[in-house]
């Protein structure tokens, strides 16, 4: 599978899942714009890793939940590159909490980074998009999206918004040659899950079937297939990358 000559915006990209994403699809051949909002180290390092390897990417800094900083962001890109060819929405945030004692700022803040994100971000380029008659969207979703969790009212209902943001844009798009799927990683092995007690990880894998997590790779392995020419014909779906945890 290539992507060379394509232009690739990842949000979130600077770190765990998101590094993982923009590397593979450097990889591939795409030139990668890596967005963050609060660490251009971390970007800045995602940027020269894919260098260093032979890859072409470049930080854009901007918060995918203030439209006006995406469609400034965006017009850039397009001025620079001419055109953006896929897009992955993978920037996201949690604000934990059971539902009677979460603050409405903890339920905003996620709906508006990771739905509202989501939303911003694809507004953006359906137009540049359906103009060329090319692109690929997927969304980053999770199992929590599909299954629920307790403590995770506010993120399960981002998450489960953007199976249906994906599914509806999907329709919209289809006839323009525009792909729109989503990937709904289960427990992943990152940074977060490496500061979880051992006994509280070894009880997540006890409800795995696989009975391990998932790696950042197996994530990025089904973006690139959905980005790829080989899922042409494939839009409105959902790629589960949970071991089995979840089966839908």
């Amino acid at each position: 599978m290539t992507l060379d000559g394509k232009i690739a915006v990842v949000t979130g990209g600077s770190r765990g899942i998101g590094k993982a994403l923009c590397v593979r699809l450097a990889r591939m051949g795409a030139t990668v714009v890596v967005n963050y909002v609060s660490r251009p180290d971390a970007a800045e390092a995602t940027v020269a890793s894919i260098q260093e390897a032979g890859g072409n990417a470049v930080a854009c800094q901007f918060d995918v939940a203030d439209s006006e900083q995406v469609q400034a962001a965006f017009k850039k890109i397009l001025a620079d590159f001419g055109r953006v060819d896929i897009l992955v929405n993978n920037a996201g945030i949690t604000r934990d909490g059971l539902i009677a004692m979460m603050k409405e700022q903890a339920w905003d803040e996620v709906i508006d980074t990771n739905l509202k994100g989501a939303f911003n971000c694809i507004k953006a380029v359906s137009r540049p998009m359906m103009k060329q008659r090319w692109g690929r969207i997927v969304s980053i979703t999770s199992v929590i999206g599909f299954a629920g969790n307790a403590g995770q009212a506010n993120y399960a209902a981002a998450k489960a918004g953007m199976v249906g943001l994906t599914r509806s844009v999907a329709k919209e798009l289809a006839s323009r040659g525009v792909t729109v799927n989503g990937v709904a990683p289960g427990y992943i092995d990152t940074d977060m899950t490496k500061e979880l007690a051992e006994e509280i990880t070894e009880k997540i894998k006890a409800e795995i079937p696989m009975n391990s997590l998932g790696t950042v790779e197996d994530v990025a392995a089904a973006v690139a297939y959905l980005v790829s020419e080989e899922a042409r014909y494939i839009t409105g779906q959902f790629i589960h990358v949970n071991g089995g945890m979840f089966m839908g």
